[in-house]
């Protein structure tokens, strides 16, 4: 018997060209649709709505949870007098200011610990110290030095934003690879023009997300101190307002002011820094 396996002979199949065949595949309606993330917020927000509509209805006490449709009447009241645009627009400016000054004086932490052994055990100090420390908590203090007006929100808003983004900018520095610096080092770089040039785009990601983590902070701990003294020469921001119609009972008013500080957070995170990262770090592939 023969261990040798038996010699086939040759099989050969003539294949027709695929060139009349389509090469991509449309996909359905309801697919495509449902990959809009737009969409797909949007449907939940609607949800929501229904199920805030559902228990108002089932609770029956405007007075404790105005419906939904009682909230969005007074909301349109509110941008059509004018008076919910003009408490935006004061919380707003505050804001900037307050997180402009927090970004600059974080960076200026960040840059001094990555080139100096001081700078680090400054950085790491400070953070160890006061990141703990929630801002509203300087809230007496604030008064105590600024007096009742803008400057004492900016100082809470500056502590809010300057640790977190402090933080998240150092981590980010830290991951920077040896290769990276190496190249900026060959190139003659330091100081400034190395954390500009070499450490800054390499730790975009981490800076983007103390970026954002800080606009969080900064934002809810404003509306929360407007809540407290936000009321200055007469005027106050979005958190005055919802206090102001609190103390008169006009409960859907408060709703329509709470939806207005989270309708300005939904803005800002996918009009500004969703918009930020798909043109700096997914463009780059630093991030999905």
């Amino acid at each position: 018997m023969s261990l040798t396996p038996p010699l086939r002979p040759e099989y050969e199949v003539a294949l027709q060209p695929l060139i009349n065949l389509p090469l991509e595949r449309e996909l359905p309606l309801v697919r495509r649709l449902w990959q809009q993330s737009w969409l797909r917020k949007t449907l939940i927000l609607i949800v929501l709505a229904l199920l805030w509509e559902l228990a108002a209805r089932i609770q029956g006490n405007d007075l404790l949870l105005p419906s939904f449709l009682q909230t969005a009447r007074a909301f349109i009241d509110g941008m059509l007098s004018g008076e919910l645009p003009e408490k935006v627009a004061l919380s707003m400016a505050v804001l900037v200011k307050g997180y402009l000054i927090g970004i600059v004086l974080a960076f200026a932490l960040t840059t001094l610990a990555v080139s100096t052994q001081l700078g680090r055990d400054l950085l790491s100090a400070l953070t160890s110290m006061f990141n703990p420390l929630p801002a509203i908590a300087l809230l007496p203090l604030a008064l105590l030095w600024f007096g009742l007006g803008e400057n004492s929100l900016i100082f809470v808003l500056v502590h809010s934003v300057l640790w977190a983004l402090a933080l998240n900018t150092y981590a980010g520095f830290l991951s920077v690879s040896d290769t990276q610096r190496m190249v900026g080092r060959n190139y003659g770089l330091r100081g400034l023009r190395f954390v500009t040039l070499i450490l800054i785009p390499a730790a975009l990601p981490s800076i983007l997300s103390g970026l954002k983590i800080g606009w969080a902070f900064a934002w809810r701990t404003l509306i929360a101190a407007e809540l407290v003294f936000g009321a200055s020469s007469g005027k106050g921001g979005l958190g005055w307002y919802i206090f102001q119609n609190r103390n008169e009972l006009y409960t859907d008013k408060v709703f329509a002011g709470l939806a207005a500080v989270i309708l300005i957070g939904l803005l800002v995170e996918s009009l500004v820094f969703d918009n930020l990262e798909r043109l700096t770090v997914k463009r780059w592939g630093m991030q999905r």
